[in-house]
C-alpha cells in the first residue's frame, strides 16, 4: 500500500490550523489589493505566508528539543529568553486576546445596525452585545470546542462566499466594458497592507498545543507548510475575486461593500441577511473563547486562583478518535483572525472548578470578568468608527510579535548551531523587515486610533486616484462616459 506524505492525524491537525485562522482577517483581503495593487499586495501576501508559516515551523523545531516541562507559548519564552521571555510572551498573548474581542464588539455592532434597521444606533448595539454575552463569558470552563471552530469557521467562509458572489454578479452587470480603476501605490499603502495580512495569516499562537497533541510531532512541518498553502489559496481566491470588478474601489471590509449602494447597486437584501447573520454567528461564538485566557489569567493575577494549573493560549483540536474535546475558537486574525485567535485550558476541568467553589471565589471571578467585559464595550464604544484600523493594529503589532518575531528569535536562540548559513540569513532578514513594518503600521494605525484627525465625509474611496474617491467608476453619467 502507497503510504500517504499525510496521515489522518496530520489531516485533523491542518484542520485545527485552518479553524484557527478563518475569521474576520478575511474581510479586510480585497481591501489589501485596492490599497496596493495586483503586483504588490500578491507579493506581500507570499511574504507574510511564507513568514509565518516559517515562524510555525520554528515555534516547532524549538519545542522538539524543549523539556517535556515546555508545553505552552510562556513556557517557551520562558524556556529560551528566562522570565522577561515569558512576561513579553504572555504581554502579546494577553494584548491578542484583549483587543480582537474589542474588534468583535465593534464589527457586531456595525452588524447589527444593517441586520436590524432604523431601531438602534451601533453604540446601543455594542453595549446590548457586550451584555448578551456576559452569560457565556462567566461560564467557568467552555466544552465541545471542536464542533464550536467548525462551526464559526464554516459560518465566516459562507458569510465571505456570499459577500464575494454579490460583489461579483451586480458589478459585472453594471461595469460592462468598463474596467475598474487602479490604486494609487505608493510606500506606504503597501506597507498598510501589513497588518490586515498578518492578522489573516497569523498561526504561531496555535502550534504548540497541537504539537503537543500529536504522536508525531515531526511531522508538524509538514501539516504547517499544507495548512499553510491552502489557507493561501482561499484567502487569494476571497481577495482577488472581491477586487476584480471593483478595483481601487473595494472597501476595507468586505461585507460593508454589499449592504449599501456606494457601488451603484442594490444588493438583494435576503443574501445581504443571510452574510451578516453568519459573520455575526462568528464573532459571537469567538467573543468568549478568545478573551477566555486574559480572563483566565486575570484571575490568577488579580485572584491568586488556578496558581498551579496551566492556561496556554492555543488553538482548536481534535482527539485521535475524532471527538471534539479541545476547547477552541473559530478562527479569526485572521482574523479574523482574522481572524481570528483561539484557545484552549489544557487542565483537568474538575481542577479548573473546585478553584471556584472555594467560599467567595466564584463570585468575586464573575465580578472581575464582568469588569474585564465593561472595559472592552467602553474602548469598543470609543473605536468604533475604527474596525479596520484596530484589526491592522492588532496584526501589525501583537500578532506580528507572537507568530514571527518572537518565532524566529527563539529558533535563532535555540537551534543556532544547527541552522545553515541561509536559514539565519532568512531568520534575520525577516526579523528585521517585519520589525520596521510592525512599527511602522502600528504607529500610523495607533495614530488613528489615538489621535484621530477629521476625515473628509465626501472621500468615499481613499485608495483611488482622486478622480475615482467620490463616485464609483460604473457612473457613466457622473464621468461622461
Amino acid at each position: 500500500m502507497v503510504k500517504l506524505p499525510l496521515t489522518l492525524e496530520d489531516f485533523k491537525a491542518c484542520f485545527s490550523i485552518w479553524c484557527f485562522m478563518i475569521g474576520v482577517g478575511t474581510l479586510g483581503m480585497p481591501g489589501s489589493y485596492a490599497r496596493a495593487g495586483y503586483v504588490w499586495t500578491t507579493l506581500a501576501m507570499i511574504f507574510m505566508a511564507f513568514g509565518n508559516a516559517y515562524g510555525a515551523i520554528c515555534l516547532s523545531k524549538v519545542m522538539l528539543v524543549a523539556p517535556k516541562s515546555v508545553k505552552t507559548y510562556g513556557d517557551i519564552g520562558g524556556w529560551v529568553l528566562g522570565p522577561i521571555g515569558r512576561y513579553v510572551t504572555l504581554f502579546f498573548q494577553m494584548c491578542v486576546c484583549l483587543l480582537i474581542p474589542i474588534a468583535f464588539l465593534i464589527l457586531g455592532g456595525s452588524l447589527l445596525v444593517v441586520l436590524f434597521p432604523n431601531s438602534f444606533a451601533d453604540t446601543t448595539w455594542i453595549i446590548l452585545m457586550g451584555i448578551m454575552l456576559l452569560p457565556v463569558t462567566l461560564i467557568p470552563t467552555l466544552k465541545e470546542g471542536a464542533t464550536i471552530a467548525a462551526v464559526g469557521a464554516l459560518a465566516t467562509v459562507l458569510a465571505d462566499s456570499i459577500s464575494v458572489y454579490l460583489i461579483v454578479t451586480n458589478m459585472n452587470d453594471q461595469s460592462g466594458d468598463l474596467s475598474p480603476p487602479k490604486p494609487v501605490v505608493t510606500l506606504s499603502s503597501v506597507a498598510s497592507v501589513f497588518g490586515n495580512l498578518n492578522m489573516a495569516f497569523g498561526c504561531g499562537l496555535v502550534i504548540p498545543s497541537i504539537q503537543l497533541e500529536h504522536s508525531n510531532p515531526a511531522h508538524m512541518q509538514r501539516v504547517i507548510t499544507v495548512a499553510l498553502s491552502a489557507i493561501f489559496v482561499f484567502f487569494a481566491s476571497i481577495a482577488i475575486a472581491g477586487d476584480w470588478t471593483v478595483g481601487c474601489q473595494i472597501p476595507g471590509n468586505l461585507l460593508f461593500a454589499v449592504n449599501d449602494t456606494k457601488l451603484g447597486f442594490t444588493a438583494n437584501r435576503g443574501y445581504v441577511v443571510l452574510a451578516f447573520l453568519f459573520m455575526q454567528l462568528h464573532v459571537t461564538i469567538a467573543f468568549a473563547i478568545v478573551a477566555y485566557p486574559a480572563l483566565f489569567n486575570g484571575e490568577r493575577l488579580f485572584l491568586g486562583l488556578h496558581k498551579d494549573i496551566d492556561a496556554p493560549l492555543s488553538s482548536p483540536a481534535v482527539d485521535e478518535e475524532g471527538k471534539g474535546t479541545s476547547f477552541v475558537a473559530a478562527g479569526t486574525p485572521n482574523l479574523e483572525q482574522s481572524t481570528a485567535v483561539v484557545t484552549k485550558i489544557e487542565v483537568g476541568e474538575d481542577r479548573v472548578i473546585a478553584d471556584y467553589q472555594a467560599p467567595g471565589a466564584y463570585l468575586k471571578a464573575s465580578l472581575l470578568r464582568v469588569a474585564v467585559v465593561v472595559i472592552m464595550i467602553v474602548v469598543a464604544l470609543v473605536w468604533k468608527d475604527n474596525f479596520n484600523d484596530l484589526v491592522d493594529f492588532v496584526g501589525a503589532s501583537a500578532v506580528a510579535m507572537t507568530c514571527m518575531i518572537l518565532p524566529m528569535i527563539y529558533h535563532l536562540k535555540v537551534n543556532h548551531a544547527t541552522m545553515g548559513l541561509l536559514e539565519k540569513v532568512v531568520a534575520l532578514v525577516y526579523i528585521v523587515v517585519t520589525s520596521i513594518l510592525a512599527v511602522y503600521v502600528t504607529y500610523t494605525t495607533g495614530k488613528t486610533l489615538f489621535a484621530p484627525g477629521d476625515a473628509d465625509p465626501t472621500i468615499l474611496f481613499s485608495y483611488c486616484p482622486e478622480k475615482y474617491q467620490r463616485v464609483v467608476y460604473t457612473n457613466r453619467t457622473y464621468y461622461k462616459l
